[in-house]
């Protein structure tokens, strides 16, 4: 698996209890652009409409030696996944105040997937509480280091 893109706000801004992975519809000038690297996940979300889940505000740059096949970069894009999964995150989503985010994007042998996170946000509190353990393990992990050295 090579990872295109990640969201490394969503992991900031939520607590993600479960993953899924989907296909994403593309058209070729995209997938030449994802292979770029021209992505950008950072404010995407992704909304079930009618049995289908989409996915929102995902920016793909356009194509630089692409033509009149380039699509626009913010379209809404659909993701397949299995009907029962989206009936069931449907069922989540709209009961319990979960949010359904795109958390990585990667090239799995040549599909392109959308790694989705069911995930529920997070107050300020357990943000800086995090900020604050992530910070004591960066302090151990340098002493460890300096006292090996």
């Amino acid at each position: 698996m090579k990872t295109i893109a990640q969201n490394k706000k969503a992991r900031h801004d939520y607590f993600v209890e479960e993953t899924y992975e989907a296909g994403i519809e593309l058209c070729g000038t995209e997938v030449k652009s994802l292979r770029a690297g021209r992505v950008n996940l950072k404010d995407s979300w992704c909304s079930i409409v009618d049995g289908e889940i989409f996915v929102n505000g995902m920016h793909i740059s356009p194509y630089e030696q692409g033509n009149i096949f380039n699509r626009d970069p913010m379209r809404v894009r659909r993701l397949l996944m299995h009907k029962k999964e989206i009936l069931k995150l449907y069922g989540t989503v709209k009961q319990t105040g979960y949010s359904l985010i795109p958390i990585s994007l990667y090239f799995k042998d040549s599909k392109v997937k959308l790694q989705v996170g069911l995930c529920k946000g997070k107050k300020l509190y357990d943000k800086r509480a995090d900020m604050a353990e992530r910070s004591a393990k960066r302090d151990i992990e340098r002493a460890l280091k300096s006292k090996q050295i």
